[in-house]
């Protein structure tokens, strides 16, 4: 039974059984997938955003994301949100999987990749409703940056080990 349906998600309530018999009642979130995306200049840096959250209440540091839109694909929406986020594009981008945000209340997946030959883009169009700053950040730093808490953000996390840790 759908409880809720906004702009962004719909929540439902549903009647499951679980592999031992019993029947329990469970909320599902349901807000779309979406695909985030690691800008990386052939220097030995990258991108990050330093946006403000409304739901945590502060500034953190992510990586370009955003939600898929009806049709697209993945690579599309990381292409699309890359320029709407930074006014950059990238000449390659490399599919780096997906990640389960929560699966214990979300279907959400975020799609993971690495952008690499970037150059300003001409459709650049900054949102007036997102507070963000654009921040250059070495690669070789991201480690710490996520071991001490300055980088918090799970997708950015997933999408640092995904694209570093081999």
């Amino acid at each position: 039974m759908e409880i809720y349906r906004g702009k962004r998600m719909t929540i439902e309530k549903k009647q499951v059984r679980l592999a031992s018999g019993k029947d329990v009642e469970r909320v599902v979130v349901h807000p779309g997938d979406a695909a985030a995306v690691l800008p990386v200049r052939a220097d030995g840096c990258c991108y990050l955003l330093r946006q403000f959250r409304y739901a945590v209440g502060e500034y953190i540091l992510e990586a370009p994301a955003g939600t898929m839109r009806a049709g697209e694909r993945p690579e599309e929406t990381a292409r699309r949100e890359l320029i709407e986020e930074t006014g950059l594009q990238a000449e390659t981008f490399i599919d780096r999987g997906f990640i389960l945000t929560s699966p214990g209340f979300t279907d959400e997946r975020i799609f993971l990749f690495e952008a690499h030959g970037l150059s300003p883009s001409c459709l650049y169009q900054k949102d007036e409703d997102e507070d963000i700053e654009l921040l250059k950040v070495q690669l070789a730093d991201l480690p710490d940056m996520i071991h001490d808490g300055r980088i918090s953000d799970a997708k950015t996390i997933a999408l640092a080990y995904r694209c570093f840790s081999r």
